[in-house]
Order: structure tokens, then C-alpha cells, then sequence
């Protein structure tokens, strides 16, 4: 039997409505494309977008994107969806549709103290409780433009995460910062490298002046995201 994939009403139907706000309250403040590498080899690309609707402290951010992967094994489309409040990054809300040869649901809701989750694959259905820290954010496996979310984080500081598909929470914690130029395409570009720790791997992240990810890299899983669309600039 074919799964039926539930979607996350409270989520998608608060979006569009945050979305549909005054064109003055809202604006996008990143939107691009990222060619990825697992191990050398180019194996998809991620599109994302992020929007700010508000101002100041009662603004909220909504990030989609969509990642497709493939190789002779087969491809994938991994599409997400992510709420958060402030400039600090807090996650709200989140929601994850795997397509494929083995598809995946995820949704999550902040209800304090906890977020709720539910995980829906053929298998049948899970549901988890995550705890809601303050200013936890969510970051993904291997989705670059949620690092966007960390990019305020100074050296020394650290911040909860919940990694969704993994079904782990912990810490994520900053490195050293160093300013130097990253090559995109024929370009050099001034960027800030920051070496963040959570309780799995090491995450070097590439920024520009206005807070952008250039690169992402992941040692321990042989992944590497880069900008494509600021080759130009």
C-alpha cells in the first residue's frame, strides 16, 4: 500500500499566511543555489530561499529549499520547510518530505517546554519529543542554507540543535573565525570561515559580509556545498 503522506497543517497554512502579509513587512534576504559533493563527485544541487516578515523583534524567518540528489543507485527530493523567530535563529517549526526509493515525512511544532515530531515512512508512523532550549535551532543534515541560522554565533559561543532526521539534539558550538578569500568560479570573494563543533562531526562554514553561506563543508561525511549562483557577482 502506497504511504499518505499527512502535511503539517498548522505549519504550511501559517506560512502562507505570514507570506501573504504587506509586500513592505516582508523581504527576501538570501536565495540561491549550492552545487553539492559527496566524496569529490557532484551528486545534486540545493535551492533555497529565505524570507524575513516583520521587523525587529517580532519578525520571523521562513526558509524552504528543495535538495536533489542522485547517482546510479537511484535520486531523491528532499524538500523542507523552516520557521524561525528573531534574528537569533530560534526554531518555531519544520517540515521535511523525502521522495524516492525510501520516502519520509517530517513535522515538528514548538509547544514549550518540548517540540513535537511526528516521522512517517512506509514502516508506519513515530512520534518524538525534543526538548525546546532556548534559542534551539534546527540544522539538517546536509541543507547549506540552514547554517544561515548560526552565521551570529561568535567564537566560543554555543547554541542547542535538533538534527531531524537523525533524531538527535545537542550543542553546536563556534571555533576559530578567520577572515580570508574563498574561491567561487573565477571569482575571490572576502568571506568568514567558522569552525563549529556539534557532538558528531566538524562544520566549516563560509560567510560573506552580509551573513550569506558561500561553503559548507562536512569532513567526516565527505560533503561539501557551494554557492553557484554568486559566481557572477
Amino acid at each position: 500500500m502506497p504511504m499518505t503522506i499527512l502535511r503539517n497543517a498548522g505549519l504550511t497554512l501559517l506560512t502562507l499566511a505570514s507570506l501573504s502579509s504587506p509586500a513592505a513587512a516582508q523581504s527576501v534576504v538570501d536565495q540561491g543555489t549550492f552545487s553539492i559533493e559527496i566524496d569529490g563527485s557532484v551528486v545534486g544541487t540545493e535551492e533555497f530561499k529565505i524570507r524575513r516578515v516583520g521587523f525587529n523583534r517580532s519578525a520571523i524567518f521562513i526558509a524552504d529549499g528543495v535538495v536533489a540528489l542522485g547517482d546510479e543507485s537511484g535520486s531523491q527530493e528532499i524538500r523542507h520547510l523552516l520557521r524561525v523567530s528573531g534574528s537569533a535563529g530560534a526554531a518555531e517549526a519544520y517540515e521535511l518530505t523525502l521522495s524516492g526509493a525510501e520516502p519520509l515525512e517530517i513535522t515538528m511544532n514548538l509547544a514549550r517546554p518540548r517540540f513535537v515530531s511526528r516521522f512517517e515512512s512506509p514502516e508506519g508512523q513515530e512520534e518524538r519529543e525534543f526538548r525546546a532550549r532556548e534559542e534551539t535551532r534546527i540544522i539538517e543534515v546536509m541543507v547549506a542554507h540552514h547554517y544561515y541560522f548560526v552565521r551570529d554565533l561568535q567564537e566560543g559561543e554555543s547554541a542547542p540543535i535538533i538534527v531531524p532526521r537523525d533524531r538527535r539534539e545537542g550543542t553546536i558550538s563556534t571555533g576559530s573565525i578567520v577572515e580570508e578569500e574563498l574561491r567561487l568560479g573565477r571569482n575571490r570573494v572576502a568571506a568568514r570561515r567558522v569552525s563549529f563543533m556539534d557532538d558528531a562531526s566538524e562544520h566549516r562554514v563560509w560567510f560573506d559580509r552580509q551573513g550569506r553561506v558561500l561553503r559548507v563543508e562536512i569532513p567526516d561525511l565527505g560533503y561539501v556545498a557551494t554557492r553557484t549562483d554568486l559566481v557572477g557577482e
